[in-house]
């Protein structure tokens, strides 16, 4: 009985440890198999800048609703200043579900990229088909909403700028090339991490159950 109790501690403390990676894998499952089914919040992420010629590239524009529940509607507009002008001139217009190309330069080269199937917006991005050097300039998005209160209507309008760069061929800065090696090299590391716990809280308990069997 004495030497059962004095296995006792290295036992509690294993099933401690087995418990918590257990825990760790089953949350991580469940998160898993939640992400899935649902909806994910709006977030605004800044858009590319660097185009490539010849290719298609998505000029982004994301502006968020605080109140999502506020029933709202809106339309976007994009303009565009060429490296060499000094103004902006209406390019691209989205109302009511309706896309208008203004800027006979983009004419049959400018596709719509955002929000669909509902006048809320809040993806305004669009995609030019056959980038150019001459698309090289300043980009610039603006949202005009309308939110719907019971007794009346209050207009909010954002505006987001994108000086974009148009280039021969794609190019991947250092920093970014090292931030996607750790981020590989983090999960291995956590997944190595966590199949050595188990392995060694197994043999752990397996060998103090058999010496414990053993020698009661």
């Amino acid at each position: 009985m004495s030497l059962l109790s004095s296995h006792l501690p290295h036992l509690l403390c294993s099933s401690v440890r087995m418990s918590a990676v257990l825990e760790l894998l089953l949350s991580l499952a469940l998160l898993a198999l939640q992400a899935s089914p649902c909806r994910g919040a709006c977030v605004e992420v800044d858009s590319n800048t660097e185009a490539v010629a010849n290719e298609a590239f998505t000029l982004g524009c994301i502006s968020c609703k605080m109140r999502g529940e506020v029933p709202a509607t809106a339309y976007v507009e994009w303009f565009f200043k060429a490296s060499d002008a000094d103004n902006f001139t209406n390019l691209y217009s989205y109302v009511k579900g309706k896309p208008a190309i203004s800027d006979p330069r983009f004419f049959d080269r400018l596709k719509w990229n955002g929000s669909n199937h509902t006048e809320d917006l809040q993806d305004g991005s669009i995609v030019i088909l056959n980038v150019t050097f001459n698309d090289t300039g300043t980009y610039k998005c603006i949202f005009k909403r309308t939110l719907k209160y019971s007794n009346f209507e209050f207009q909010t309008s954002s505006n987001k700028t994108v000086v974009v760069k148009v280039v021969p061929k794609f190019t991947r800065g250092l920093a970014s090339i090292l931030s996607e090696v750790m981020m590989y090299v983090s999960i291995v590391g956590l997944q190595v991490w966590l199949v050595i716990e188990m392995v060694y809280c197994y043999r752990k308990i397996s060998a103090a159950g058999e010496e414990a069997l053993r020698e009661s």
